[in-house]
């Protein structure tokens, strides 16, 4: 969502809309009434004052000016800025963080243990460090890179498939399902047998049964989006009769038109000196802030914006007028959100949107009014909130899957916020440091976890496990600072992905469904909107029993992986994953959440324990 548009959502009140997309795959314009807080919340712009001035919301910060007159113009405008959300790691404003010299120690003190190691190792052997480690997932490379491409390029199939449903030759709600789904299980299949009859080390086995979850559940949002769309234009066009045959009964369309606008005028009258910033018909807010965004070489510094911003930071310029209902829709929704009571004017009017029975909500008639407030609704949902104004079908192409698949996300959306521009030095620091990182983390597993990795019964259950549990721990942040900050940021960098919250501050968790939903923001994301969600809705089934199918399908993946690693079905990981279900039961007592000391230690001391655990139970046991 750019800058622009993220203003009109929200001076047009959608901050208050819930969470009617999280259920795209579903086939509900609304969210059932029984849908959870915790879905409702995630789907809303969640607006918060920052010291700098500016309006947190979900894609990043956006800086409303104050009018202002420049000099080549007599009209007053204001401007727009628009700052994307980065990672916490990777946030411009990381240097003023207190313990930012704590990371640097962190990373000094890694160096220096595997130089240290190295050193050891070339006294001991006459060289710095095994190769038997790299020899092992360096074969049958080129065969994993033929097969990787080949699964990715499967995933193509999604564009013909989302083409028939287009045309209209499929129904997505009938056989479209039956047809996604033998497509995603035939893939993941596929993947799996060919790892068995190719009989790959585990590194190869599990590296192309993760990506195959990973494609898959980029199919399935890219498929169930566009399933949802459809049903979503069909009711349109069918909405839009039912209107024209209600207007059609007050006189015609136009007469029904010119009813509205009378009758609007009459209603703004009544209010107390705020007159609408939108035309009646023509000149949409939104094209209004689109073609707003002109490219100016002004330096403006206009009040209220910060005249420097990070880099990556976008700008447009509106109108006055919609610069003050927009202040004012923003200090509303932030002052909602702190419960801090402050009086601002809520009877702010409703930018509209340019179709030609936008101006029929304001009919006296109660059915053509509901008909067209209707249509307004769907139309927010066929239509994208970017600059871009995408709307379905106009989406389906196969360049747009192909940039999709580049962006670093799960949930297919008809557009996403983006930078301006790419940043050639930071694709190469991600690059430097994913390698050097990753060396880092070879090192660890070579001399730290492979030799120590028990292979019997008869080595001491316990002792394994302290000989693993720091090595298994310092691997997982050095992977996961890999996959999270240094991929995923690379490939937001260069598909000019904006968004870039991959993950929130899990290391201050305090019970295991707090991690889970931290940790892996994009999985967490799927799992919200089409399995939580979508089972929610369809089955009509209870907040718990869909929260305990997610962990069941989780649970069935995470012992999927295990299985295809170490050819063995032990049901450990899968226990384990379940497991959670009451762990996060005793997190929600009273007396567990007023400590948050203690529940962060108990996290820690759980994830110490589970790696070294699963490690020991599979390949021991």
């Amino acid at each position: 969502m750019t800058q622009s548009n993220l203003a009109h959502e929200l001076a047009n009140g959608s901050a208050e809309k819930t969470d009617a997309v999280v259920n795209r795959d579903v086939g509900h314009l609304k969210p059932p009434k029984s849908l959870p807080a915790q879905i409702v919340e995630d789907s809303k712009a969640e607006l918060k004052r920052t010291r700098s001035g500016g309006f947190q919301t979900n894609e990043g910060t956006l800086y409303v000016s104050k009018p202002f007159r420049s000099g080549k113009s007599k009209k007053a405008r204001a401007v727009i800025s628009f700052v994307p959300r980065h990672s916490t790691f990777d946030s411009p404003i990381s240097g003023s963080n207190e313990f930012r010299g704590f990371f640097t120690l962190f990373w000094i003190s890694l160096f220096l243990l595997v130089v240290q190691n190295y050193v050891a190792s070339f006294e001991r052997h006459g060289y710095p460090i095994e190769l038997a480690f790299a020899a092992m997932f360096s074969r049958h490379a080129l065969s994993l890179a033929i097969s990787d491409g080949i699964l990715v390029l499967s995933t193509g199939l999604s564009v013909p498939f989302a083409i028939a449903l287009k045309k209209g030759w499929l129904n997505y709600y009938g056989m479209g399902l039956f047809i996604q789904h033998t497509m995603q299980t035939v893939i993941l299949f596929s993947a799996i047998t060919w790892t068995f009859n190719r009989k790959w080390p585990w590194v190869q086995s599990g590296f192309l049964t993760l990506h195959s979850l990973v494609m898959i559940m980029k199919m399935h949002s890219y498929m169930a989006t566009n399933g949802y769309l459809q049903s979503v234009d069909r009711q349109h066009k069918r909405t839009l009769d039912a209107l024209r045959s209600a207007a059609s009964r007050v006189g015609g369309w136009d007469s029904a038109r010119t009813e509205a606008k009378a009758h609007r005028l009459q209603a703004q009258s009544k209010e107390n000196g705020f007159s609408d910033p939108t035309p009646d018909s023509g000149g949409s807010v939104r094209s209004t802030l689109s073609a707003a965004s002109a490219a100016s070489t002004e330096e403006v510094t206009p009040s209220m914006t910060p005249s420097t911003l990070p880099d990556g930071t976008t700008r447009s310029y509106i109108d006055a007028d919609m610069a003050v209902t927009l202040r004012k829709r923003l200090l509303h929704e932030s002052a909602s959100k702190e419960g801090n009571g402050a009086a601002v004017d809520d009877n702010v009017p409703r930018p509209i949107i340019d179709t030609e029975y936008n101006i029929l909500a304001y009919h006296p008639d109660e059915d053509i009014s509901n008909l067209a407030n209707e249509l307004i609704e769907m139309d927010q949902e066929l239509n994208s909130s970017g600059k871009e104004n995408i709307r379905w079908p106009n989406n389906i192409s196969l360049a747009n899957f192909a940039d999709y698949q580049l962006i670093p996300t799960l949930v297919y959306e008809l557009e996403y916020p983006r930078t301006d521009r790419i940043r050639p030095m930071y694709v190469f620091e991600k690059t430097v440091a994913t390698f050097g990182t990753f060396a880092l983390l070879y090192t660890m597993t070579e001399n730290f976890i492979l030799p120590l990795v028990p292979t019997s019964k008869e080595q001491p259950f316990i002792k394994s496990l302290l000989d693993l549990a720091l090595p298994f721990m310092l691997s997982y942040l050095l992977l996961f600072y890999i996959i999270f900050e240094c991929i995923c940021n690379g490939f937001a960098e260069l598909s000019r992905f904006a968004d870039r919250q991959f993950y929130e501050d899990w290391w201050n968790s305090t019970s295991q469904g707090e991690f889970s939903r931290k940790w892996n923001k994009p999985v967490h994301m799927f799992l919200l909107r089409h399995v939580y969600s979508s089972t929610l809705a369809s089955y009509k089934i209870s907040r718990n029993s869909a929260m305990l199918l997610t962990f069941l399908l989780s649970a069935c993946a995470h012992e999927l992986v295990m299985v295809v690693v170490t050819k063995k079905l032990r049901f450990y990981l899968f226990s384990m994953q379940l497991a959670q279900i009451p762990m996060i039961a005793l997190s929600r007592l009273p007396a567990v959440k007023r400590n948050k000391v203690l529940g962060n230690v108990v996290f820690w001391v759980g994830l110490y324990t589970g790696f070294p655990l699963l490690c020991v139970a599979y390949c021991a046991y």
